[in-house]
């Protein structure tokens, strides 16, 4: 090679690398709130009427960037324990007859792909695993709020989200006569940054 060029195909080359390296992501770690997200269901009662559960305190991280949300990722975890359906009895059918909740104590979520909408709504797909199965689902999320909390200070995510799955696709198939198949699911979330030092600037 010519050194008198040497320089210049250096220079060419590291500004190749540059432009054919990934970008780095903008993503901030926000951790689930559990005393203000919360999980509710529904499915059909025998025909007549949807019967509607729900679970409390989940916990969980969303990694989120506001810029490239394709970047972003939602890991949930939701503990059975605390699962209401109005009534004990009902509450233990439940848990032992169609969650197994003895060997499988919290159902999951991890998302696989996000995709943005628009400014307000995204698309979130992953793999819900519930009782031992697992099947994939797709969120509609809306974006309710992302900006400080005016209590805790703190920049807050509040976000809805929503699916429809079979629980047949998760192998729950007790009671077909009489509880439906389809189960909406509607999520209540609110999140918390926590991996900056200092507070963000953004009002």
């Amino acid at each position: 090679m010519d050194l008198l060029h040497a320089p210049l195909h250096r220079t060419a080359l590291l500004l190749a690398l540059s432009l054919s390296a990934p970008a780095v992501s903008a993503a901030d770690l926000y951790t689930i709130d559990p005393v203000h997200t919360r999980v509710a269901f529904r499915v059909m009662h025998a025909g007549f009427s949807p019967s509607i559960g729900t679970v409390s305190r989940p916990t969980g991280t969303l990694l989120y960037d506001a810029a490239n949300p394709a970047a972003s990722q939602v890991s949930i975890e939701i503990g059975l324990a605390t699962l209401d359906m109005g009534d004990a009895d009902w509450n233990r059918k439940v848990l032992g007859d169609f969650l197994d909740s003895r060997n499988f104590p919290s159902a999951r979520f991890q998302s696989t792909a996000v995709e943005a909408v628009s400014e307000q709504l995204l698309r979130v797909t992953g793999n819900l695993q519930i009782a031992g199965g697992s099947t994939p689902v797709t969120f509609t999320v809306i974006l309710n709020a992302h900006k400080r909390h005016p209590l805790t200070l703190k920049k807050t995510l509040g976000m809805q989200a929503s699916t429809d799955f079979s629980r047949k696709a998760l192998g729950i198939d007790a009671w077909p006569s009489v509880v439906g198949d389809r189960v909406h699911l509607d999520l209540a979330i609110e999140a918390t940054l926590t991996d900056r030092d200092s507070e963000d600037s953004t009002p």
